[in-house]
């Protein structure tokens, strides 16, 4: 998730201030002076003199000087609030791969680059920790969910969900995720101009519902489901991030879409509990593994936590799945000669024939070129520019020859965004090259943490091979079923004022069904 890029904290400190002085009266302008430079002062301490004082001698260096602004601290946070990856890219550049950014009351430390960011993925959670993070995440996906779970509860739950996405899953939902496709791209008619990002959107959560909620939802009552995930998704605003529960308009939409979400689901569960001899399903919906979850303490899941567990996957998946398919397509239509080898790819896969049938083992091997663009797209794109954890203990970082040590109470971030655009790792890092990724160049594999596009270590993304299986088998059936071409002449720029990063511009295309 990305840090708000305007928090409440100046305008509460400014509020405040006016308060107090329109009592004074214009007759006392030395009290009122003394009192502007007493909160100065103060506020000169807590941000600038106390985040150099933590740490010793191995402290990662201190980032308080902005070319946004010359006043320190400050400067640096509306450099944030513009541009998080431009202030990061800056801070690397001049200060190296480990720094610390005061942020209000918080100390940012960002870790950049293979060697500095291994503790990060190798540290465990006693000593890097998600929830002090990603609390603000619970009225979303409800109470005692993910992060809000106990120790055992999350493992519980987390090896749930790794169940409903092991290969023998995987194989079932190609053809599910195929059968949506080709049902959607009959919509688009003959020929015509679609915006793709919209669309490969709305092909997203159709082939997602189908394979994690099940057949009767998908059928019976997508459209409301779509709906109120509409409405929590608008609920996540950088303001969340800061303040979870503030009565904003936003927020109570987002409140009552969960509830109404808990209640739909439960009746769901409900009609397939008391049916049990009714065809619901196939049985292979992870909607139908999370019912029968029990913890290690012998409870039996609730209701609302499987409504909250469905959540929590549709809210990791969909963004990260409609934004790298529609910057996969994006980066191949631009680049016409890999535009051409991707047709040739599934040409040989498919002997030419546009209705054949996909299947697992085609998606998962046969289709290298179409594997290592989705991995381009994500490099170059991550939907994820900032990754964070807390420190609950000091940590000690090697890189570049130095020893730092991260004290205690640190956030501590890595940047993909960043981290995958170091031309000391991946040779000519703006340019689309799929390529690098094949026989002979492997740059991803330099590092062990060199590639983040699904993170890396004890928290990679264990939904991972169902992204790649459900991209690809979109693309498979897009690529074969239409002639494609940008309608713009360049790439969209990239929206990084957005808490999920996709692209900001035309991503319109024209199609032609092929004959």
């Amino acid at each position: 998730m990305t840090l708000p890029t305007n928090g409440g904290t100046p305008l509460g400190f400014g509020g405040g201030l006016y308060s107090t002085t329109t009592t004074i009266g214009p007759s006392d302008p030395l009290l009122l002076s003394l009192t502007c430079l007493a909160i100065l002062s103060f506020l000169y301490a807590v941000f600038v003199l106390r985040p150099r004082s933590k740490g010793g001698n191995t402290a990662p260096p201190i980032v308080t000087s902005s070319p946004v602004s010359g006043l320190p601290v400050v400067g640096t946070i509306i450099e944030f609030g513009k541009s998080p990856v431009k202030m990061v890219q800056r801070c690397y550049e001049d200060y190296g791969p480990v720094f610390t950014v005061p942020f209000f009351h918080k100390r940012l430390t960002f870790l950049i680059g293979p060697e500095a960011q291994e503790p990060f993925f190798k540290a465990p959670d006693e000593v890097l920790s998600q929830n002090e993070v990603y609390g603000f995440m619970k009225p979303v996906f409800g109470p005692g969910i993910v992060y809000d779970a106990s120790k055992k509860n999350r493992q519980v739950q987390f090896q749930s969900m790794a169940h409903g996405l092991r290969t023998a899953r995987l194989k079932g939902y190609t053809s599910k995720i195929e059968k949506e496709t080709r049902q959607y791209l009959k919509t688009w008619g003959d020929s015509g101009e679609l915006d793709l990002f919209h669309a490969l959107s709305e092909l997203t959560i159709l082939t997602a519902s189908r394979c994690l909620h099940g057949d009767d939802v998908r059928e019976n009552l997508f459209k409301e489901v779509s709906e109120l995930y509409h409405d929590l998704d608008q609920g996540l605003t950088p303001l969340t991030v800061f303040f979870p529960n503030a009565p904003t308009k936003v927020h109570k939409k987002r409140n009552a879409a969960r509830a109404k979400m808990c209640e739909l689901f439960s009746k769901v569960i409900k009609n397939r509990r008391d049916n049990p001899n009714v065809k619901h399903s196939d049985g292979t919906d992870i909607l139908s593994i999370f019912m029968d979850v029990k913890y290690k303490d012998g409870s039996a899941i609730t209701d609302e936590q499987v409504t909250g567990l469905l959540i929590a996957l549709l809210f990791a998946g969909q963004h990260t799945s409609c934004i790298t398919s529609t910057w996969t397509s994006l980066f191949i239509l631009n680049n016409p000669e890999i535009l051409k080898r991707i047709v040739e790819e599934q040409n040989g896969v498919f002997e030419s024939d546009v209705d054949a049938a996909v299947d697992y083992k085609m998606v998962n091997e046969d289709m290298p070129l179409l594997h290592n663009s989705m991995k381009e797209a994500l490099r170059l794109c991550p939907p994820l520019i900032l990754l964070i954890r807390y420190a609950l203990k000091e940590v000690k970082v090697q890189s570049a020859g130095k020893q730092y040590t991260i004290p205690k109470g640190d956030m501590v971030l890595i940047s993909p965004s960043v981290g995958m655009r170091i031309p000391e790792v991946f040779k000519e890092p703006n340019k689309f090259d799929p390529d690098r990724f094949g026989p002979g160049r492997e740059e991803d594999k330099s590092s062990p943490f060199a590639y983040m596009g699904f993170g890396g270590g004890m928290h990679s993304c264990m939904g991972q091979n169902f992204a790649f299986v459900q991209v690809k088998t979109i693309l498979s059936v897009l690529f074969r079923e239409f002639e494609l071409e940008m309608v713009s002449k360049t790439m969209p720029d990239i929206d990084y004022e957005a808490m999920v990063v996709g692209p900001k511009g035309d991503c319109r295309v024209r199609y032609t069904r092929r004959r």
